[in-house]
């Protein structure tokens, strides 16, 4: 029988090779093939150790152990599976994995919970094919609407409710989830960065989450021939867009305090190499520990977007996402401390400079969340690797505090 670091990596390497991307890192999106296969090995191991399963109208995942109170809620553990284009193994999928452990060892140790255990596997916290990012954690407390997310199309024009369709998802399931029926989130995540690397220590105790902003920049231009165009006479959506691109980063540089601002994805069309583009669509990604840096950072790029709006070029913004810096329970932080300390498992605070699902339910619902280390602090590409030792440590950490949060009242 495989010991707990051993099934960790099975399903690591398991999960791994549901990518578009063989050899090339994990990419793994939102109702897609590879989503398909990832949750039906998610569904399969939720019902191997008894779990009652089921999906909602967004496609995120649950798998449920009952408890002696009748209609209680749930002590909820789990994280996103969704990656970013070749990416890593362990982003989103290596909190989902301890989630489905602590329920085994649950099952194992044969512990009857009071309130009842939840382990939930969320869709597209990446936003790589929607946008936006947090879509499942969003959709399930209602910052989605219903309309919002019928709305939402990739960048071939396919609807979410379109991509849903071709995996037989449903998406006229419920969606909407009453926070009454949430007694606390447990999220596991890797660092992605080298702070806990570098003290070389197991695990971290999350305090607070970033505050975060998407915007959608959208400049239209003039197409024609590459050839018998002249200079002066050109409305170049592309040199628009480069032109702005290229100040942002100084806003987030005069604001400092940690202050980070990204332009990752940007299409060109009708992107032909003899025609001048005549139309941009790029992201702006923008975060703080504090929110009034990322206010005014916002404030700055709108403006520097609007004093294009000239000379035949056309700019519009789009906010996809708004999201506080978010402090986590502190009684649960207390928790997952105590609980690292008898085990004997070493831990340090740590803040987050990344989102995650944990910042959308901590406005509902108690919140806690640990992070392990991150190789080079390297996340987001191939290179990505944490150490399922430092998983297995997290997962006994999570399986005692889930006992304790189970039990009181």
């Amino acid at each position: 029988m495989l010991d707990l670091k051993e099934r960790i990596e099975e399903h690591i390497d398991q999960i791994s090779e549901f990518t578009a991307t063989p050899g090339k890192g994990t990419t793994r999106l939102t109702y897609s093939q590879e989503d398909l296969q990832t949750r039906n090995y998610i569904k399969s191991k939720m019902k191997e150790n008894g779990l009652k399963v089921k999906e909602d109208g967004f496609g995120n995942i649950f798998g449920k152990l009952e408890g002696t109170l009748k209609d209680a809620p749930s002590v909820m553990i789990g994280s996103h599976f969704d990656s970013v284009p070749n990416g890593g193994s362990y982003d989103g999928p290596a909190g989902v994995v301890a989630a489905l452990e602590v329920a085994r060892l649950f099952v194992e140790n044969k512990f009857t919970p009071k309130y009842p255990l939840e382990i939930i596997a969320l869709v597209e916290e990446e936003g790589s094919r929607f946008g936006g990012g947090l879509m499942g954690s969003r959709g399930i407390v209602g910052l989605l609407s219903n309309d919002d997310f019928r709305n939402l199309k990739d960048k071939d024009g396919v609807s979410t409710e379109e991509a849903m369709a071709k995996i037989g998802l449903d998406p006229s399931l419920p969606r909407i989830r009453d926070p009454k029926t949430m007694k606390s989130f447990l999220e596991l995540h890797i660092e992605q960065g080298p702070i806990l690397e570098e003290k070389k220590i197991p695990v971290g105790v999350v305090e607070a989450i970033v505050g975060l902003t998407q915007l959608e920049v959208t400049i239209k231009g003039q197409a024609g021939h590459a050839g018998t165009t002249p200079m002066d006479r050109r409305a170049d959506a592309l040199v628009t867009a480069a032109q702005i691109i290229g100040q942002l980063p100084q806003f987030a540089v005069a604001e400092g305090e940690g202050t980070v601002i990204t332009t990752g994805r940007l299409n060109v069309f009708p992107n032909g190499a003899n025609v001048i583009p005549d139309q941009v669509v790029f992201s702006v990604d923008i975060r703080s520990g504090m929110e009034k840096n990322v206010l005014n950072v916002i404030e700055k790029t709108k403006e520097l977007i609007d004093s294009f709006n000239k000379d035949g070029i056309e700019t519009s913004v789009e906010q996809l996402l708004y999201i506080q810096p978010k402090e986590l329970n502190a009684g649960i932080r207390s928790l997952l401390k105590e609980k690292s300390e008898g085990l004997n498992i070493p831990y340090c605070s740590i803040n987050s400079g990344a989102g995650h699902d944990a910042m959308v339910f901590s406005d509902y619902t108690e919140v806690g969340m640990l992070f392990i280390p991150s190789k080079d602090g390297l996340s987001h590409c191939p290179e990505e690797w944490s150490d399922s030792e430092d998983i297995a440590k997290a997962v006994q950490i999570f399986y005692e505090a889930a006992k304790s949060l189970t039990e009181a009242e």
